[in-house]
């Protein structure tokens, strides 16, 4: 049996984020992951686009020992080891010397609405540092939006996680666009993704 840490929900949409990730990033580059948790989704994506290093990060300095089991196990030469990133640092990563480099890509998948809410000003903030001209910062979740009819399955979502912790919760699409702009970015592009969430693309 693998002693690798496991997400269901990772597994599941892995590959239609994939296909996404297919139409939006170029042949080549660096990718920095924020909260890369299993890092399922580093793996795949490292095996599916070989002209990618992925660069894995996590906030839990509890998380880094079984994804540093996963990315050694991948054998994959485009997945770095995890280093130890919060985005509400001042600098990132948190600990240990500064990126060699800037990136191409930033992905953060299911982290804004279970983390507190000046979490999404860091992102974007910490984004704006980090990515070279023309790259890009690509979110992944559920997503409340003016005008569109919330799911009833993240209308009980957002209940779950705000019983859990009141400072969790799904964001507004407005205010995270909000944060965006001030930091520098904008929106480019919205993807509807399968079981109500969003892929996001900002960049400058």
């Amino acid at each position: 049996m693998s002693d690798l840490s496991f997400s269901p929900a990772a597994e599941r949409n892995k590959q239609p984020i994939l296909e996404r990730l297919l139409g939006i990033l170029g042949r080549e580059g660096a990718a920095l992951e924020i909260a890369s948790g299993t890092g399922q989704h580093a793996e795949w994506f490292a095996t599916a686009l070989p002209g990618w290093r992925w660069q894995t990060s996590d906030a839990d300095a509890r998380a880094l020992p079984a994804l540093a089991r996963r990315v050694e196990q991948s054998g994959l030469p485009g997945l770095g080891k995890p280093v130890l990133l919060d985005v509400l640092d001042a600098s990132w990563p948190s600990q240990g010397t500064a990126f060699a480099q800037d990136f191409d890509a930033i992905y953060c998948a299911n982290m804004l609405h279970i983390s507190p809410w000046p979490t999404c000003a860091a992102l974007m903030q910490g984004a704006a540092r980090h990515l070279r001209p023309g790259g890009v910062l690509l979110t992944y979740g559920p997503y409340f939006e003016e005008g569109v009819a919330p799911a009833p399955s993240n209308l009980a979502f957002d209940q779950s996680l705000r019983e859990r912790d009141p400072t969790w919760g799904i964001r507004s699409l407005t205010q995270v666009e909000a944060q965006a702009r001030e930091a520098g970015l904008r929106l480019h592009a919205r993807h509807a993704m399968p079981a109500n969430n969003l892929l996001l693309v900002f960049g400058r």
